[in-house]
Protein backbone atom coordinates (compact mmCIF):
# COMPACT_ATOMS: atom_id res chain seq x y z
CA UNK A 1 0.00 0.00 0.00
CA UNK A 2 0.90 3.79 -0.18
CA UNK A 3 1.38 6.05 2.15
CA UNK A 4 -0.61 9.29 2.49
CA UNK A 5 1.26 12.16 0.94
CA UNK A 6 0.39 14.97 3.57
CA UNK A 7 2.65 17.76 2.01
CA UNK A 8 -0.32 19.60 0.27
CA UNK A 9 -2.82 18.94 2.97
CA UNK A 10 -5.46 22.33 3.94
CA UNK A 11 -7.43 22.72 7.07
CA UNK A 12 -10.20 20.85 6.21
CA UNK A 13 -9.52 18.27 3.54
CA UNK A 14 -11.73 15.13 3.99
CA UNK A 15 -10.47 11.93 4.70
CA UNK A 16 -8.96 9.96 1.89
CA UNK A 17 -11.54 7.30 0.90
CA UNK A 18 -9.50 4.64 -0.19
CA UNK A 19 -7.62 1.56 1.46
CA UNK A 20 -4.08 3.43 2.02
CA UNK A 21 -2.10 2.91 4.92
CA UNK A 22 -1.97 6.32 6.96
CA UNK A 23 2.19 6.58 8.15
CA UNK A 24 3.16 8.64 11.02
CA UNK A 25 3.86 12.14 11.41
CA UNK A 26 7.57 13.70 10.70
CA UNK A 27 7.63 15.12 13.88
CA UNK A 28 9.76 18.19 16.03
CA UNK A 29 9.22 18.31 19.33
CA UNK A 30 10.13 21.70 21.15
CA UNK A 31 9.91 21.73 24.89
CA UNK A 32 11.82 22.48 27.83
CA UNK A 33 10.25 21.52 31.51
CA UNK A 34 8.80 19.23 33.15
CA UNK A 35 5.01 19.99 31.67
CA UNK A 36 7.07 19.58 28.15
CA UNK A 37 8.72 16.07 29.39
CA UNK A 38 5.72 14.72 30.11
CA UNK A 39 3.94 15.58 27.19
CA UNK A 40 6.84 14.06 25.13
CA UNK A 41 6.50 10.75 27.06
CA UNK A 42 2.86 10.67 25.86
CA UNK A 43 2.78 11.76 22.27
CA UNK A 44 6.20 8.97 22.34
CA UNK A 45 3.58 6.45 23.05
CA UNK A 46 1.20 7.30 20.14
CA UNK A 47 1.91 5.51 16.74
CA UNK A 48 0.60 8.48 14.80
CA UNK A 49 4.29 10.43 15.40
CA UNK A 50 7.18 9.92 14.42
CA UNK A 51 9.63 12.20 16.85
CA UNK A 52 12.54 12.70 14.41
CA UNK A 53 14.18 15.36 17.07
CA UNK A 54 13.43 17.16 20.20
CA UNK A 55 14.48 20.92 20.66
CA UNK A 56 15.12 21.99 24.08
CA UNK A 57 17.03 25.21 26.19
CA UNK A 58 20.55 24.57 26.59
CA UNK A 59 22.11 22.90 29.65
CA UNK A 60 21.84 25.28 32.27
CA UNK A 61 23.76 25.81 35.69
CA UNK A 62 22.07 24.66 38.86
CA UNK A 63 22.82 23.72 42.59
CA UNK A 64 25.41 24.73 45.06
CA UNK A 65 28.22 23.44 42.38
CA UNK A 66 26.61 25.26 39.46
CA UNK A 67 26.68 22.06 37.69
CA UNK A 68 25.24 22.30 34.15
CA UNK A 69 21.91 20.51 34.31
CA UNK A 70 20.27 18.54 31.22
CA UNK A 71 15.98 19.41 30.60
CA UNK A 72 13.73 17.28 31.69
CA UNK A 73 13.05 17.11 27.60
CA UNK A 74 16.53 16.75 27.04
CA UNK A 75 16.53 13.75 29.37
CA UNK A 76 13.35 12.17 28.09
CA UNK A 77 14.70 12.06 24.42
CA UNK A 78 18.10 10.57 25.64
CA UNK A 79 16.11 7.84 27.20
CA UNK A 80 14.48 7.23 23.90
CA UNK A 81 17.47 7.88 21.25
CA UNK A 82 15.85 10.94 20.28
CA UNK A 83 18.41 13.53 18.64
CA UNK A 84 18.25 16.54 20.91
CA UNK A 85 19.20 20.34 19.81
CA UNK A 86 19.99 23.00 21.71
CA UNK A 87 20.43 26.76 20.02
CA UNK A 88 20.45 29.81 22.15
CA UNK A 89 18.03 30.93 20.02
CA UNK A 90 16.76 31.21 16.06
CA UNK A 91 18.94 34.29 14.94
CA UNK A 92 21.57 32.17 13.12
CA UNK A 93 20.37 31.34 9.67
CA UNK A 94 22.35 27.89 10.26
CA UNK A 95 19.92 27.00 13.05
CA UNK A 96 16.65 27.48 10.74
CA UNK A 97 18.60 25.56 8.11
CA UNK A 98 19.13 22.76 10.15
CA UNK A 99 15.62 22.41 11.55
CA UNK A 100 14.63 22.53 7.63
CA UNK A 101 16.59 19.83 7.17
CA UNK A 102 14.56 17.17 9.34
CA UNK A 103 11.77 17.96 6.88
CA UNK A 104 9.03 17.53 9.54
CA UNK A 105 5.67 17.46 8.63
CA UNK A 106 4.46 18.73 12.43
CA UNK A 107 6.14 20.98 15.18
CA UNK A 108 5.00 20.27 18.16
CA UNK A 109 5.72 23.23 21.05
CA UNK A 110 5.44 22.99 24.61
CA UNK A 111 6.54 25.27 27.09
CA UNK A 112 9.98 25.84 25.34
CA UNK A 113 10.60 28.89 26.47
CA UNK A 114 12.15 30.37 23.23
CA UNK A 115 10.48 32.99 20.85
CA UNK A 116 10.27 31.28 17.10
CA UNK A 117 10.16 33.71 14.06
CA UNK A 118 8.06 32.79 11.09
CA UNK A 119 10.45 31.52 9.47
CA UNK A 120 10.93 28.47 11.68
CA UNK A 121 7.33 28.07 12.11
CA UNK A 122 6.86 28.52 7.92
CA UNK A 123 9.08 25.16 8.30
CA UNK A 124 6.76 22.35 8.53
CA UNK A 125 4.77 21.14 5.53
CA UNK A 126 1.32 21.06 7.37
CA UNK A 127 1.47 23.19 10.99
CA UNK A 128 3.26 24.45 13.79
CA UNK A 129 1.14 23.09 16.85
CA UNK A 130 1.33 24.68 20.38
CA UNK A 131 0.40 22.82 23.89
CA UNK A 132 -1.20 25.79 25.46
CA UNK A 133 -2.17 25.52 29.54
CA UNK A 134 -5.21 27.34 29.76
CA UNK A 135 -9.00 27.60 27.53
CA UNK A 136 -7.73 30.05 25.19
CA UNK A 137 -8.15 32.68 24.49
CA UNK A 138 -8.22 33.13 28.75
CA UNK A 139 -4.83 33.48 30.39
CA UNK A 140 -2.45 33.86 27.17
CA UNK A 141 0.85 34.31 27.78
CA UNK A 142 3.66 32.58 30.55
CA UNK A 143 2.02 31.67 33.75
CA UNK A 144 -1.67 30.67 32.75
CA UNK A 145 -1.77 28.03 35.53
CA UNK A 146 -1.02 30.49 38.09
CA UNK A 147 -3.35 33.26 37.40
CA UNK A 148 -6.09 31.18 36.50
CA UNK A 149 -5.96 29.85 40.51
CA UNK A 150 -5.08 33.45 41.61
CA UNK A 151 -8.38 34.33 40.38
CA UNK A 152 -10.18 32.25 41.48
CA UNK A 153 -10.91 30.15 38.46
CA UNK A 154 -12.88 26.77 39.11
CA UNK A 155 -12.06 25.54 35.42
CA UNK A 156 -8.95 25.84 33.05
CA UNK A 157 -7.91 23.29 30.41
CA UNK A 158 -5.40 22.77 27.37
CA UNK A 159 -5.81 24.19 24.27
CA UNK A 160 -3.91 22.71 20.73
CA UNK A 161 -3.11 26.22 18.23
CA UNK A 162 -2.15 26.54 15.26
CA UNK A 163 1.14 29.11 16.10
CA UNK A 164 1.52 32.46 14.51
CA UNK A 165 3.23 35.08 15.31
CA UNK A 166 1.27 36.35 18.11
CA UNK A 167 1.52 35.65 21.33
CA UNK A 168 -0.87 32.40 22.15
CA UNK A 169 -3.53 34.24 19.23
CA UNK A 170 -3.13 31.18 16.80
CA UNK A 171 -6.70 29.58 16.05
CA UNK A 172 -7.63 26.83 18.08
CA UNK A 173 -7.63 22.83 16.79
CA UNK A 174 -8.59 21.07 20.26
CA UNK A 175 -9.33 22.19 23.73
CA UNK A 176 -10.42 20.23 26.51
CA UNK A 177 -11.28 21.13 30.12
CA UNK A 178 -10.06 20.12 33.55
CA UNK A 179 -11.70 21.31 36.94
CA UNK A 180 -9.87 23.24 39.49
CA UNK A 181 -10.80 21.84 42.74
CA UNK A 182 -10.71 23.91 46.18
CA UNK A 183 -7.68 21.90 47.51
CA UNK A 184 -5.80 21.93 44.30
CA UNK A 185 -3.00 24.06 43.84
CA UNK A 186 -0.57 24.99 41.11
CA UNK A 187 1.62 22.26 41.83
CA UNK A 188 -1.46 19.37 40.72
CA UNK A 189 -3.01 21.37 38.21
CA UNK A 190 0.71 21.72 36.12
CA UNK A 191 0.83 17.90 36.71
CA UNK A 192 -2.80 16.95 35.74
CA UNK A 193 -2.76 19.23 32.67
CA UNK A 194 0.87 17.77 31.59
CA UNK A 195 -1.65 14.57 30.86
CA UNK A 196 -3.85 16.20 29.61
CA UNK A 197 -1.58 18.18 27.35
CA UNK A 198 -0.74 14.78 25.96
CA UNK A 199 -3.81 13.37 25.32
CA UNK A 200 -4.97 16.07 23.34
CA UNK A 201 -1.85 16.60 21.37
CA UNK A 202 -2.11 13.13 20.46
CA UNK A 203 -5.95 13.73 19.52
CA UNK A 204 -4.67 16.74 16.75
CA UNK A 205 -1.83 14.36 15.56
CA UNK A 206 -4.43 11.68 14.58
CA UNK A 207 -6.53 14.44 12.94
CA UNK A 208 -4.11 15.83 10.88
CA UNK A 209 -3.30 12.16 9.94
CA UNK A 210 -6.68 11.64 8.57
CA UNK A 211 -7.14 15.19 7.44
CA UNK A 212 -10.23 15.50 9.55
CA UNK A 213 -9.87 18.59 11.33
CA UNK A 214 -10.28 22.11 11.31
CA UNK A 215 -9.20 25.24 13.36
CA UNK A 216 -11.60 27.87 15.27
CA UNK A 217 -10.43 31.47 15.54
CA UNK A 218 -9.99 32.65 18.82
CA UNK A 219 -12.35 36.11 20.15
CA UNK A 220 -9.74 37.98 20.78
CA UNK A 221 -12.06 40.87 22.16
CA UNK A 222 -12.40 38.39 25.30
CA UNK A 223 -8.40 37.36 26.03
CA UNK A 224 -6.84 37.33 29.23
CA UNK A 225 -3.21 37.83 29.91
CA UNK A 226 -1.10 35.42 32.15
CA UNK A 227 1.80 37.64 32.76
CA UNK A 228 5.27 35.94 34.13
CA UNK A 229 5.37 35.40 38.21
CA UNK A 230 7.74 37.59 40.41
CA UNK A 231 8.93 36.13 43.73
CA UNK A 232 7.15 39.48 45.30
CA UNK A 233 3.79 38.84 44.50
CA UNK A 234 4.34 35.56 46.73
CA UNK A 235 3.72 38.41 49.72
CA UNK A 236 1.02 37.99 51.68
CA UNK A 237 -1.53 40.70 52.94
CA UNK A 238 -3.53 39.36 55.76
CA UNK A 239 -5.95 42.21 56.12
CA UNK A 240 -7.38 40.33 51.81
CA UNK A 241 -10.31 38.04 52.70
CA UNK A 242 -9.34 34.51 53.28
CA UNK A 243 -10.70 33.29 49.94
CA UNK A 244 -8.67 35.82 48.05
CA UNK A 245 -5.55 34.81 50.16
CA UNK A 246 -6.35 30.87 49.61
CA UNK A 247 -6.54 31.36 46.39
CA UNK A 248 -3.18 33.69 46.10
CA UNK A 249 -1.22 30.74 47.98
CA UNK A 250 -2.31 27.85 46.49
CA UNK A 251 -1.22 29.94 42.64
CA UNK A 252 1.89 30.81 44.18
CA UNK A 253 2.94 26.77 45.53
CA UNK A 254 5.25 25.38 44.97
CA UNK A 255 7.13 28.57 43.30
CA UNK A 256 7.75 31.29 44.35
CA UNK A 257 5.68 30.35 47.37
CA UNK A 258 3.43 32.11 49.83
CA UNK A 259 5.19 34.45 52.44
CA UNK A 260 4.88 36.45 55.33
CA UNK A 261 6.73 38.74 58.17
CA UNK A 262 5.77 37.68 61.35
CA UNK A 263 7.26 39.01 64.93
CA UNK A 264 7.38 36.91 68.14
CA UNK A 265 6.02 38.40 71.11
CA UNK A 266 10.23 38.91 71.99
CA UNK A 267 9.87 40.81 68.83
CA UNK A 268 12.17 38.85 66.87
CA UNK A 269 11.10 39.13 63.22
CA UNK A 270 10.83 35.73 60.63
CA UNK A 271 10.19 35.29 57.31
CA UNK A 272 7.64 32.36 57.19
CA UNK A 273 6.30 30.31 53.99
CA UNK A 274 3.00 29.52 53.74
CA UNK A 275 1.59 25.86 52.59
CA UNK A 276 -1.89 25.72 50.97
CA UNK A 277 -4.69 24.55 54.01
CA UNK A 278 -8.33 25.86 53.92
CA UNK A 279 -10.70 28.91 55.21
CA UNK A 280 -11.90 28.34 58.60
CA UNK A 281 -15.76 28.83 58.94
CA UNK A 282 -15.24 30.62 62.22
CA UNK A 283 -15.22 34.88 61.41
CA UNK A 284 -12.38 36.99 62.42
CA UNK A 285 -12.17 37.79 66.02
CA UNK A 286 -11.58 41.17 66.88
CA UNK A 287 -7.78 40.97 66.38
CA UNK A 288 -5.22 42.38 64.05
CA UNK A 289 -4.91 40.17 60.67
CA UNK A 290 -1.81 38.44 60.24
CA UNK A 291 -1.77 37.11 64.02
CA UNK A 292 -1.10 33.69 64.65
CA UNK A 293 -3.41 32.09 67.01
CA UNK A 294 -2.16 28.72 67.48
CA UNK A 295 -2.41 25.82 66.72
CA UNK A 296 -6.68 24.48 65.79
CA UNK A 297 -7.24 21.28 64.72
CA UNK A 298 -3.93 20.40 63.84
CA UNK A 299 -3.22 23.14 61.93
CA UNK A 300 -1.49 26.97 62.27
CA UNK A 301 -4.50 29.57 62.83
CA UNK A 302 -3.71 32.77 61.04
CA UNK A 303 -6.06 35.92 61.17
CA UNK A 304 -7.07 37.60 57.76
CA UNK A 305 -9.80 40.39 57.23
CA UNK A 306 -13.11 38.52 57.70
CA UNK A 307 -12.12 35.34 58.92
CA UNK A 308 -9.19 32.67 59.70
CA UNK A 309 -6.84 30.76 57.88
CA UNK A 310 -5.67 27.45 58.73
CA UNK A 311 -2.66 25.99 57.29
CA UNK A 312 -1.03 22.64 57.79
CA UNK A 313 2.29 24.06 58.14
CA UNK A 314 4.75 26.74 57.86
CA UNK A 315 8.40 27.14 56.97
CA UNK A 316 10.88 29.76 58.33
CA UNK A 317 13.33 31.20 55.87
CA UNK A 318 16.09 28.70 55.72
CA UNK A 319 14.50 25.95 58.15
CA UNK A 320 12.67 22.67 57.52
CA UNK A 321 8.61 22.75 56.64
CA UNK A 322 7.25 22.72 60.22
CA UNK A 323 3.62 21.37 61.44
CA UNK A 324 1.04 23.56 63.71
CA UNK A 325 2.16 21.60 66.91
CA UNK A 326 5.91 21.69 66.32
CA UNK A 327 5.60 25.98 65.34
CA UNK A 328 3.81 26.70 68.19
CA UNK A 329 6.50 24.64 70.46
CA UNK A 330 9.60 25.88 69.26
CA UNK A 331 8.48 29.69 68.04
CA UNK A 332 5.51 30.62 70.34
CA UNK A 333 6.62 28.08 73.63
CA UNK A 334 3.31 27.26 73.50
CA UNK A 335 4.38 23.52 73.92
CA UNK A 336 1.30 20.92 75.04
Amino acid sequence: MEPIDTSNWKDGDPIPQETVEIKPLRTVFMGTPDFAAEILRILLSFDGAEVVAAYTQPDRPCGRGKQCKPSPVKQVALENDIDVYQPLNFKDQADIDELAALKPDVLVVAAYGLILPQAVLDIPTIHPLNVHASLLPQWRGAAPIQRAIQNGDVVTGISIMKMEAGLDTGPVMVQRALRIGLNDHAGTIHDELAKLGGICISEAMARLQTGAYTFTEQDHDIATYAKKLEKKEGEIDWNRPAKEIHCQIRAMYPWPGAFFEWENPEGKKYRLNVTPGEVSEEETPNIEPGTILGEIDGKLAITTKDSIYLTPEVKPQGKKAMDATAFTCGYMKACK
